[in-house]
C-alpha cells in the first residue's frame, strides 16, 4: 500500500501552493479536490499544470469528487454530465486514473430510484472508459441510501463493469451501518481506493467531518481494516483526508509531514 495526501487536508491552501508544500513535506502523491484543480487552471494551461507537477515530482492518484449523477433529472442532470466530462477530461490530460464519485440519496428512496441509480452509475462509467479513467463509488453514512460498503458494494456489482468500484473512506465505515463482513467482499480488483482518517472523543452519531483526527489519535480500530486490505492484496494508495479547521490553520507542509508520520506508523503496526 502507498500513501498519499488528500487536499481537502489542506483545504484554505491554493492548489499550486500544495504541490510545492506536499513536495516539501516529501510526499510525492496527491489526492486533488477537483474544485482546487479547477480554479487553477482558470488561469492556467494543462501544459503550465503540467510543468508544475513535474517540478515538484509531484503525482495525481485521484480526484474527489463528483456528485449528482445518479439521481439527477433533467437540466440538473445535464449541468451534472456536462461538468462530469470535464472533468474526466482534465483527469485524462493529467493522468488522474480514479476519479471519487459519491451518490445524490438525499431524500425518500424507493425501487424506482434505486434502478436509476444503478443505470445511471453504469452510464457514468461507460464516460469514465471513455476516457480511460475508472471511478470509484463513496459510500456516506449520512445518506438516506447507500450508507454502507455492503449496499455501495451491491451497486458496483450491478453496474459490472470493471472501471467502476469502491472508495472506502474510513469515517463513513465507521460512523455508519457498515459490518465487519463487508470488509470480506473486498477484492484488489474492486477496491479502487481508500481515505484514512480517525475520531477521538466523538459519538459516532454526531461525528462530524470536522471531527476527523491523524490515524492513531482516536477511537477507530484501524489494524484489522488495514489487515483485511493487505490480505486482499490492495496496493493502491492510502489517502490522508481530513477536514480538521485546526489543522487548516496549521502550515500545510507540517500538516502533511504529520499525516504521512501518523499512517507510517499505523502501516508499521502492521508489522
Amino acid at each position: 500500500m502507498k500513501l498519499c495526501v488528500s487536499e481537502a487536508t489542506t483545504l484554505p491552501a491554493a492548489f499550486a501552493d500544495d504541490v510545492r508544500a506536499y513536495a516539501d513535506a516529501g510526499c510525492q502523491a496527491m489526492e486533488v479536490w477537483l474544485t482546487k484543480l479547477e480554479g487553477h487552471m482558470e488561469h492556467h494551461s494543462i501544459a503550465q499544470t503540467q510543468a508544475l507537477l513535474a517540478d515538484h515530482g509531484m503525482t495525481l492518484v485521484a480526484a474527489a469528487y463528483q456528485g449528482g449523477l445518479l439521481l439527477s433529472e433533467g437540466d440538473a442532470r445535464k449541468a451534472h454530465s456536462d461538468h462530469f466530462k470535464r472533468r474526466l477530461d482534465i483527469c485524462q490530460h493529467l493522468n488522474i486514473p480514479v476519479l471519487v464519485l459519491v451518490p445524490d440519496f438525499i431524500g425518500a428512496v424507493d425501487a424506482a430510484s434505486i434502478e436509476r441509480a444503478v443505470h445511471s452509475l453504469a452510464q457514468a462509467g461507460q464516460w469514465a472508459a471513455a476516457f480511460g479513467r475508472r471511478l470509484a463509488l463513496e459510500f456516506r453514512s449520512n445518506a438516506t441510501f447507500a450508507t454502507n460498503l455492503g449496499t455501495a458494494l451491491d451497486l458496483v456489482e450491478r453496474c459490472s463493469l470493471a472501471n467502476v468500484g469502491i472508495n472506502l473512506d474510513v469515517f463513513h465505515y465507521y460512523t455508519g451501518p457498515s459490518k465487519a463482513e463487508d470488509l470480506k467482499r473486498l477484492t484488489a480488483s474492486n477496491l479502487f481506493h481508500v481515505q484514512l482518517c480517525d475520531l477521538s472523543g466523538v459519538p459516532r452519531e454526531l461525528a462530524r467531518d470536522s471531527d476527523r483526527v491523524l490515524p492513531g489519535d482516536g477511537d477507530i480500530c484501524l489494524g484489522p481494516i488495514l489487515e483485511r486490505l493487505r490480505t486482499v492484496g490492495y496496493d493502491g494508495w492510502l489517502s490522508l483526508e481530513l477536514m480538521n479547521p485546526t489543522l487548516w490553520n496549521t502550515r500545510p507542509s507540517q500538516v502533511v509531514e504529520l499525516g504521512m508520520a501518523a499512517m507510517r506508523r499505523c502501516l508499521q503496526a502492521l508489522g
